[in-house]
């Protein structure tokens, strides 16, 4: 069933497979309805929302079935190519050719917990390969852990987050659409009182170990403080969710945005969940995917830097590193949407540049961003590890050394190394930060802020 409804007011183009028809299989009746619907949509300019369940393409009509599989993802590209939001809600069971076309084409994909999704069923996969499958196999939990779904609604909550998900896509031309909330001067006046005298300046080494320390704070800090709304979307579409790397969308006081951000964990199990900060090529490829969706959707990209290196295990060789943190540099270059990177802890080598090519980059006053470890260098060129800290010193990783040398154009001060008692003030001021780097973006145009971050690392 396909129609034009709306949600909170918003108008969108509705379809619904019908299970209780043919199991909702897919012939020519049913490709032709979506083809149209997607045609229609482009003309009204709308987005697309479907809920999907099926057993896949029907076989009572043979070739033609399979043809609407061609069909339908054709109009999705012309829907795509417009800048037109498509979310498909999969539901259980969502199989065979409906999954391998409309049902895998979302912008962003969302399931029902525990739903059926795969394109060859479970028993046929088990009587082909003649193991057992198992526990949770194909079901809507396996395929956010393999980065194939951005998450998992429960349908009591599906109209809220469609709304709000409609609503953060709606078209913008500006990167300024805040909402703001100007405090008082004597509030201002108050602020700056608190601040804490330094009683010496730090050492290059001295500065590595509180970027390192545990208690330090994280990309999501940063993300849940500064911002009024964040969701988070998962995968890479093909591998796994990477959960050394967080991103989705967010809200800067009504400005939307996409955040990323390499995530450290505070603990044992959460560093190795989080692989201690060290992304791997599915990572950056998830990066990617949430910044060429806010490329196509006009959002500005806020990238928050932690990671000690990339993950340089066999597994991540295996699956193209290189190739991953190259395509991540090749692609940012040419985003025609601003971008902002802030190393807020480790900058580690290529692993933190992956997502740093910004048209500007930002460092906390007690954060590192170096081409190596300290005991790396001092291993290579010294051919001693115990030398980290006189290579610390020699090695220009601070970030005043960076902002001298051009590498960074803001420093965000820390009167104490931050952490949980000063996070407030520090997302404040970061906060007031963004907001200027977005205004002068503002007076950009989409081909202007390519040229200027060309520019920016042409210089070096």
């Amino acid at each position: 069933r396909i129609g034009e409804a709306k949600i909170d007011g918003t108008r969108v183009v509705l379809g619904v497979c019908d299970a209780r028809f043919l199991m909702g299989s897919m012939g020519h009746v049913v490709g032709e309805k979506i083809a149209r619907a997607f045609e229609r949509a482009v003309e009204e300019k709308l987005p697309v929302i479907l809920f999907c369940c099926s057993g896949g393409a029907r076989m009572q009509e043979g070739i033609i079935s399979l043809m609407q599989m061609a069909k339908t993802s054709a109009a999705i590209k012309r829907h795509s190519e417009a800048g037109l939001l498509y979310i498909p809600v999969l539901t259980d069971p969502t199989t065979g050719g409906v999954t391998a076309s409309f049902a895998m084409l979302g912008d962003i994909i969302l399931a029902e917990p525990g739903a059926l999704i795969g394109f060859a069923g479970p028993r046929v996969i088990a009587q082909t390969i003649g193991q057992k499958l198992p526990e949770g196999f194909q079901r809507a939990e396996f395929l956010v852990e393999h980065g194939i779904i951005d998450g998992i609604v429960k349908r009591e909550n599906l109209k809220q987050t469609l709304a709000g998900l409609v609503k953060l896509h709606e078209r913008k031309t500006g990167y300024c659409q805040f909402s703001r909330i100007t405090l008082p001067e004597e509030k201002k006046e108050e602020k700056k009182s608190h601040r804490r005298k330094k009683e010496k300046e730090l050492t290059a080494w001295e500065r590595v170990e509180i970027a390192r320390d545990s208690k330090r704070l994280t990309s999501l800090d940063y993300i849940e403080t500064i911002f009024d709304e964040f969701m988070e979307l998962h995968g890479d579409r093909a591998f796994r969710d990477d959960g050394a790397i967080i991103g989705g969308l967010a809200v800067l006081e009504g400005q939307p945005v996409t955040v990323i951000g390499v995530q450290k964990g505070r603990n044992t199990k959460d560093n190795i969940t989080r692989n201690f900060g060290m992304p791997s090529p599915e990572g950056y490829r998830k990066a990617l995917r949430l910044m060429k969706q806010a490329e196509k959707f006009n959002r500005p990209i806020i990238n928050f830097i932690d990671t000690p290196g990339a993950f340089c295990g066999i597994e991540a060789e295996e699956r193209g590193q290189g190739e991953a943190i190259a395509r991540n540099l090749l692609e940012m270059s040419d985003l025609k949407v601003p971008v902002l990177s802030i190393v807020i802890g480790e900058g580690g080598s290529g692993g933190a540049l992956a997502l740093g090519v910004g048209n500007e980059v930002w460092m906390m006053e007690n954060a590192t961003y170096s081409i190596l470890s300290p005991e790396g260098f001092a291993s290579i060129l010294w051919k001693d590890s115990k030398k980290a800290k006189e290579a610390a010193e020699v090695m220009k990783i601070t970030a005043r050394d960076l902002m001298d040398l051009g590498v960074v154009e803001q420093v965000i001060p820390e009167d104490i190394p931050a952490c949980q008692d000063n996070l407030e003030e520090i997302s404040l001021d970061m906060k007031e930060r963004m907001h200027q780097f977005l205004e002068k973006m503002e007076a950009l145009s989409a081909e202007e802020i390519v040229a200027q971050r060309y520019d920016r690392f042409r210089k070096f």
